[in-house]
């Protein structure tokens, strides 16, 4: 035992930082040597020290014994870059931070959106309205100044002198009202000073307007006769009406539809940005949620983690759902800017032009010295209303009747311009073009009337010019003006009906989406805790 004892020596086990353990190898006779060497069965460690442990402390030159496994984190800890609990950790983070700043995003068009219909819808679009009734209720007032001095003193026309300052009384105080209405909605210093000029302007005319009624009223007359002082007079006032009130006013309607033409481009074209925005952040999003399943699945031998999915789908809807929104609402606006509203300016301004055109047709006959002027300034107004080239009082009937019957065979065939050219171009809604036919075979009626009451003036008979002129009853000019005027009101109407459901539409759209939108959001982001969590555990 002695000798066997001697005869074998121990070679210490050496493990090196790589974990790797070399074979032994013989050293001599019956002596194994090398890294891996194990004692024999006749040799001994000291009590309580491990083979490596003596081996390296009776080499006297390794690290201690907590050095090699502090070297070994060392040396791994950049390999945990890649280690599954920091990927899964990037790809988590990136789904949240997307899904918030879309959601961030959606909130800020929806206001956008919500606001620009109030503007369009409730604010821009009124004021033009309002501005286009001024500039009638203006005409109209102006109409019976002129009727006034007309009928004079006679009982047995259409329209007796109490009638018509009825009627100037009602027009004066929707002037009132349509000037109050545009001060209050007015918020740029050119539309406050453009107001001011108005006003101005009004107390000038109606002072004018009232001096001229008081000399009429004390210089009794026969139809059509009013008194040289009272023609005089009348003359300041119309002129006065002509040359600052009636552009103020225009000036007005201007710029109102300029602010809501200007509020509609940028509505449209920031829906449209957004829209694409909207889509590239959703892709973006969804891609990220399917790279992090597709690496979850991979990596942890499951095919599908159904709380990531759900989230997934709820992505997709949420996106296409925004996008659809967002074309919604570019659609809303459209049919309420470009069909519906566009209708309404013009024929807004076409109800005031008529207005105008009627109250020419009243100064030619009460004042006959500027007759030529009053008979061409109506004829340019009726141009205003449906150009024809070339047309002159003479031919107009006779081309708008060639024109309306080509538009009868062929719808696209309008074969006039002007503010009814704009209307049936831009026919949109049910009901809509019968309601502009109507109106133009009235306009037409309106017309020959017009032209029988000219020739009745040039031919002597200036009396039953008057008659005709003033009469309410069916077959005279006022009464074929009412239903060409009530018809033209309608053809508004379907117009005004269209514009207010689109705006209605939009806003019903847009009613709660923030709130649900958030909700959406939250529910993704719980979605996507409650489904990396359980793998996140698993390297704790």
């Amino acid at each position: 035992m002695a000798h066997l004892s001697a005869a074998v020596t121990i070679v210490p086990v050496s493990i090196d930082s790589s974990d790797s353990v070399t074979a032994p190898r013989l050293s001599g006779p019956g002596t194994l040597s090398g890294p891996g060497t194990l004692p024999g069965p006749g040799t001994l460690p000291e009590p309580g020290v491990s083979a490596s442990r003596g081996a390296t402390a009776e080499s006297g030159d390794g690290p201690g014994p907590g050095a090699s496994r502090r070297g070994t984190l060392r040396r791994a800890t950049p390999r945990h870059r890649g280690h599954p609990p920091t990927r899964i950790w990037q790809l988590a983070a990136t789904v949240a931070l997307t899904t918030v700043a879309l959601s961030v995003l959606l909130t800020v068009e929806i206001r956008h959106e919500n606001n620009g219909l109030v503007t369009i819808g409730h604010r821009a679009g009124p004021e033009v309205v309002a501005t286009s009734d001024l500039y009638f209720a203006l005409n109209d007032m102006d109409a019976q100044v002129a009727n006034v001095l007309l009928v004079g003193d006679q009982q047995n026309l259409g329209v007796s002198r109490a009638e018509a300052l009825r009627i100037y009384e009602q027009r004066r105080q929707q002037v009132d009202h349509d000037i109050r209405q545009a001060a209050s909605a007015a918020t740029d210093p050119g539309s406050r000073q453009t107001i001011d000029e108005v006003l101005d302007r009004l107390g000038s005319y109606e002072a004018l307007a009232a001096r001229t009624i008081l000399l009429d009223q004390q210089t009794p007359h026969p139809a059509g006769q009013p008194s040289a002082a009272t023609l005089a007079q009348y003359r300041q006032a119309t002129d006065l009406l002509r040359a600052q009130l009636l552009p103020a006013a225009r000036q007005l309607t201007d710029r109102h539809g300029q602010t809501l033409e200007a509020s509609y481009e940028a509505q449209r074209g920031r829906i449209g940005v957004e829209r694409v925005l909207v889509a590239v952040i959703g892709t973006a999003l969804v891609v990220v949620l399917l790279v992090l399943q597709l690496y979850l699945a991979r990596r942890f031998r499951r095919l599908l983690n159904p709380v990531l999915a759900g989230a997934t789908v709820l992505a997709v809807a949420g996106v296409a759902l925004s996008v659809g929104l967002l074309s919604s609402e570019a659609g809303h606006l459209t049919v309420a800017k470009k069909n519906a509203f566009d209708s309404i300016l013009a024929l807004s301004r076409a109800r005031a032009v008529s207005y105008d055109a009627n109250a020419d047709e009243s100064r030619y006959l009460v004042d006959p010295a500027l007759a030529a002027q009053y008979q061409q300034a109506f004829l340019t107004k009726t141009q205003q209303l449906a150009d024809l080239p070339d047309a002159t009082l003479v031919t107009w009937d006779r081309d708008f009747a060639a024109a309306l019957a080509a538009y009868q065979r062929d719808h696209d065939d309008v074969g006039w311009n002007g503010l009814f050219g704009t209307e049936f171009r831009n026919i949109t809604f049910t009901g809509e073009r019968a309601a502009a036919q109507t109106t133009l075979r009235r306009l037409q009626t309106y017309q020959l009337d017009d032209r029988r009451i000219r020739d009745l003036a040039t031919s002597g008979r200036r009396g039953d010019a008057i008659a005709l002129c003033t009469s309410y009853a069916p077959g005279g000019s006022n009464y074929a003006f009412d239903q060409y005027d009530q018809s033209l009101a309608a053809l508004i109407a379907v117009n005004q009906r269209a514009f207010d459901r689109a705006i209605a539409d939009g806003q019903r759209e847009l009613a709660g989406r923030t709130v649900a939108l958030w909700i959406g959001c939250a529910v993704i982001l719980a979605l996507l805790a409650v489904g990396v969590r359980p793998r996140l555990i698993e390297y704790r």
